[in-house]
C-alpha cells in the first residue's frame, strides 16, 4: 500500500537524484531465439561486474532504446527495458534445476511499439486499472483523463508509462532503478509527478519492486507492474493448470465496462474462491454474471491483514508442469487477477510462440479500480510534501 511521509523540500529533490530501476538479462528463452543485445549482456554478467546495457533496438523516431540484465548467485536473471520500463523476461530454475523464462515478451523494441497488448512487463502509471468514464473530482476540481478503454481509462491513459522512455541506471549487477517526469497535464492528470521505480533481483530468488513518487499539485497515484506470467514457460500453452490461491476474503465485483459497482463481495461459495490451492481454469467457464463481465477472471481481491504496514502474503501459483513456485507478497490493498482473457495470437513472443487465448496471467498488487470515484475506497491521493512509497515482491522457488 501507499505510505506517505512528510519530507522537507530539499530531501525531496535528493530523492529523485537517479533513475527508476529496471534490471535485465538477456532474453533467454526455451527456444535458440534471442533479443537484440542478448549475448554481449549475458556474457558480461557472468564475471560479476555490473553488465552493460545492450541495444533493444530504435523507436520508429529513432530512439535508441536498451536492454538491462540483472542477475543473482543462483544464475537467475531479470531482462528490463526502459521502454515501458517492461519486465522483458525472468528465468528461475524449474522442478529439475532447468531455468525457464516464466515471463512472456517481445523479442525486440519494435514489436513492443505495435504490439496489439500494449502492457506486456510495463511499469504502469500514473493509474493502474480503470477510472470509470476518465473523470474524477479532486478538490473540487474536476479532471478529464485520455480515454483509452471504452468509455473508461485504462492503465493511465493512452500514452501510460508503458509507452514512454525512463531514465535508467544500473548501480549493481542485481538492480536497476527507472526514473521518470510525467508533466502536469499529461494524459488529463494534474502535478509534475516524479516517478522512481527500483527493480531488485535478490540471492533468494526474489524480483523486488519499489515504487516512489512526489508531486508538486495533488493528484491521484496508483502504480504496478504488468508482468504476464507463465510458471511453466513461455510457450509452453494455456495456463489453466496451474494452481493459485489468493488470501483474500472478498473481491469487487464489476460492470460489463469492467467498472466497480455495488459493493465489496465475499468470495465464499462462488467462482472467485481461491482460499484454497485451485486450478486457474477449473470453473473459469461456469455460468456466472462475473466471469460473462470479465470474459474470464479480471477482478480485483480485497486483501488483509494491515496493508502498507508490512509486506503481506497476497497469493501464491504453482506451475503445474515446471513445479515452479510464485509467491506475491505486497503492501498494497488489492490484487488484480487477469486470466489472459483478451490475448488473441496476434503478437509473436521472443521465443517464436504466440500470444495465445490464456497462455498468461497478471497478478498486478495495486490500489482498487476507479478509487478517485470511490469515497469508501483506500484513497490514491498524492500531495505535495508528501511521498509515495510502496513495495511487491514476486518470490520464486520449486514445489517440495
Amino acid at each position: 500500500m501507499k505510505v506517505r511521509k512528510t519530507l522537507p523540500s530539499l530531501l525531496l529533490v535528493a530523492c529523485f537524484g537517479v533513475g527508476v530501476a529496471n534490471t535485465l538479462l538477456g532474453c533467454t528463452t526455451n527456444s535458440n531465439t534471442k533479443a537484440e543485445g542478448t549475448a554481449t549482456a549475458e556474457s558480461e554478467s557472468a564475471t560479476g561486474a555490473v553488465p552493460k546495457p545492450a541495444s533493444f533496438g530504435k523507436l520508429q523516431d529513432g530512439t535508441e532504446i536498451f536492454l538491462y540484465t540483472l542477475s543473482n548467485k543462483n544464475k537467475a536473471q531479470a531482462s528490463f527495458t526502459n521502454f515501458g520500463g517492461r519486465l522483458v523476461s525472468l528465468l528461475v530454475p524449474d522442478k529439475n534445476g532447468k531455468l525457464t523464462d516464466v515471463v512472456v515478451g517481445m523479442p525486440s523494441v519494435k514489436e513492443y511499439e505495435v504490439t496489439t497488448e500494449p502492457y506486456f512487463g510495463a511499469t504502469i502509471g500514473r493509474y493502474g486499472n480503470r477510472i470509470a468514464n476518465g473523470k474524477f473530482t479532486l478538490d473540487g476540481k474536476e479532471y478529464a483523463l485520455s480515454v483509452n478503454n471504452g468509455p473508461n481509462t485504462l492503465h493511465g491513459g493512452k500514452k501510460g508509462f508503458q509507452n514512454v522512455v525512463w531514465e535508467a541506471r544500473q548501480p549493481n549487477a542485481q538492480t536497476v532503478e527507472l526514473t521518470y517526469l510525467s508533466k502536469d497535464g499529461e494524459e488529463g492528470f494534474p502535478g509534475n509527478l516524479k516517478t522512481k521505480v527500483t527493480y531488485t533481483l535478490t540471492d533468494n530468488n526474489e524480483l523486488k519492486m519499489d515504487y516512489e513518487a512526489t508531486t508538486d499539485k495533488a493528484t491521484v497515484v496508483n502504480l504496478t507492474n504488468h508482468a504476464f506470467f507463465n510458471l511453466n514457460g513461455e510457450g509452453s500453452g494455456d495456463i489453466l493448470g496451474h494452481q493459485l490461491q489468493i488470501h483474500a476474503d472478498s473481491y469487487i465485483p464489476v460492470n460489463n465496462n469492467l467498472i466497480p459497482f455495488g459493493k465489496i463481495e465475499p468470495v465464499a461459495g462462488t467462482p472467485f474462491d481461491f482460499s484454497k490451492p485451485t486450478p486457474i481454469g477449473e470453473r473459469i467457464n461456469v455460468p456466472n454474471q462475473q466471469l460473462k463481465n470479465g470474459k474470464g477472471y479480471d477482478h480485483n481481491y480485497v486483501l488483509g491483514a494491515n496493508p502498507g504496514k508490512k509486506m503481506n502474503k497476497a497469493a501464491t501459483v504453482v506451475g503445474d508442469k515446471s513445479g515452479i513456485v510464485m509467491e506475491v507478497l505486497t503492501q498494497e490493498p488489492g490484487l488484480q487477477f487477469y486470466s489472459g482473457n483478451f490475448m488473441k495470437g496476434k503478437n509473436t513472443f521472443k521465443g517464436g510462440a504466440k500470444d495465445d487465448f490464456r497462455t498468461a496471467f497478471c497478478l498486478e498488487t495495486q490500489h482498487f479500480p476507479d478509487s478517485p470515484n470511490q469515497p469508501a475506497y483506500p484513497s490514491t491521493v498524492l500531495r505535495p510534501g508528501e511521498v509515495y512509497e510502496t513495495g511487491s515482491v514476486y518470490k520464486f522457488s520449486v514445489q517440495k
